[in-house]
C-alpha cells in the first residue's frame, strides 16, 4: 500500500461501502433462506440491497414498489452501514410471534453478512500485510538504499545522495520537485493497487527520461524529488516537459496520470540544495494550480 498499511479496524468500518450484497451473501442461498422462511412461517418476504433492487423473495410482492428511504422495512446493517432491506405484507404480520420470528431472521442475516464480510476483508488484510513484508524484505536486501514500489532512491538514501553533491561543491544543480496529480482520486475509486501502479507508471516515467547522472527519489507517498549536477540550460524545464508529455500520451482502462513539475538551479556553492527543495515544491504547487484548472483535465481524469 502507498500510505502505510491502514488499521483493520478502520479498513472495516471505511470499506463496507464498497461491498455489493452479492459480494457479502452467496444469492442462492439468500434465496433459500427467504423460502425456508416463508413455508415455517407463512410471512411473503422481499429482500432488498441497500437501493432497493430486489435479491430474493417468497410470497406475494406484485405491485410493490420498496421504498428504502421512507418506508424501508427492516434494516440489515454491517459496520454501522445499511447493506439491505426485509419487507413483509402488513395484514400478515399481526400476530406478535410472527414478528418475533422475523425479528430472529433479520438477526440470523446480520450475522451471517458481518461474518462473511469481516473474512474476506480479513483475508485481504493478510495478502496486504504479506505485501508490505515483501517489500520491506526486498529494501534490506538491496541495503534500503531503493524504494521497493518503484525502484528510485528511497528517501533517506537520496538525502545523503543530496548532501554528497553539497559536499562536491558542483554547480549548477537543478533541484525538482514533483508530485502526482489526484493520486487520492484513483485510491478512492481504485482502490490501493491501482494507486500504487500510477505511482509505478509515473516513477518509470521519471526513470525513462533522465540521463544516467540524474538522481531521483521517492521522497513521500506521490512525491518524487530529482537532482540534476552540472544542469545545461534549459534542461530541467525540457525534462520536465518530457515526463509530463509521457503523462498524457499514456492510455489506460484507470488511470490517466498526471504530474505537478516545479524546479530551482542552485548556482551558488554556498547554498545549500535542502533549503532550495522548499522552493522547488513552491514552484511545483504553481504548477499544479495550472494543470488541474487547465480545460480537460477534470474530463480527462474521471474518463478513465
Amino acid at each position: 500500500m502507498a500510505f502505510g498499511l491502514i488499521p483493520l479496524e478502520k479498513r472495516l468500518k471505511d470499506n463496507i461501502k464498497n461491498y455489493s450484497l452479492d459480494q457479502i451473501f452467496e444469492i442462492g442461498q439468500l434465496s433459500e433462506f427467504v423460502e425456508n422462511m416463508n413455508k415455517v412461517t407463512g410471512i411473503s418476504l422481499l429482500l432488498t440491497d441497500r437501493h432497493g433492487e430486489k435479491a430474493a423473495s417468497a410470497g406475494n410482492f406484485v405491485g410493490f414498489k420498496p421504498d428504502t428511504v421512507n418506508a424501508p422495512g427492516k434494516k440489515i446493517r454491517v459496520e454501522g452501514r445499511t447493506i439491505a432491506h426485509l419487507y413483509t405484507k402488513e395484514d400478515e404480520m399481526q400476530d406478535g410471534a410472527k414478528e418475533a420470528l422475523v425479528d430472529s431472521f433479520v438477526a440470523q442475516l446480520t450475522r451471517h453478512a458481518a461474518k462473511s464480510y469481516e473474512a474476506i476483508e480479513l483475508s485481504l488484510y493478510v495478502d496486504d500485510l504479506e505485501k508490505k513484508l515483501e517489500k520491506e524484505q526486498y529494501q534490506v536486501k538491496h541495503g534500503e538504499k531503493e524504494d521497493a514500489l518503484t525502484g528510485v532512491l528511497n528517501s533517506t538514501h537520496f538525502d545523503n545522495k543530496l548532501k554528497v553533491v553539497d559536499r562536491s561543491q558542483v554547480v549548477p544543480v537543478a533541484v525538482i520537485c514533483a508530485n502526482i496529480n489526484d493520486w487520492k482520486y484513483v485510491n478512492d475509486h481504485f482502490g490501493d493497487e491501482e494507486s500504487d501502479r500510477l505511482i509505478q507508471v509515473v516513477a518509470s516515467f521519471l526513470k525513462d527520461e533522465a540521463r544516467p547522472e540524474y538522481i531521483i527519489g521517492r521522497c513521500g507517498g506521490d512525491f518524487f524529488n530529482v537532482l540534476i549536477p552540472l544542469a545545461e540550460d534549459g534542461e530541467a524545464e525540457e525534462y520536465c516537459r518530457r515526463v509530463q508529455q509521457k503523462c498524457l500520451d499514456f492510455e489506460d482502462a484507470h488511470l490517466a496520470p498526471s504530474v505537478a513539475c516545479g524546479y530551482v538551479i542552485k548556482y551558488n556553492v554556498e547554498q545549500e540544495l535542502s533549503d532550495l527543495l522548499s522552493d522547488a515544491e513552491y514552484e511545483m504547487f504553481n504548477n499544479k494550480f495550472e494543470i488541474k484548472n487547465a480545460p480537460g483535465y477534470r474530463e480527462r481524469l474521471e474518463k478513465a
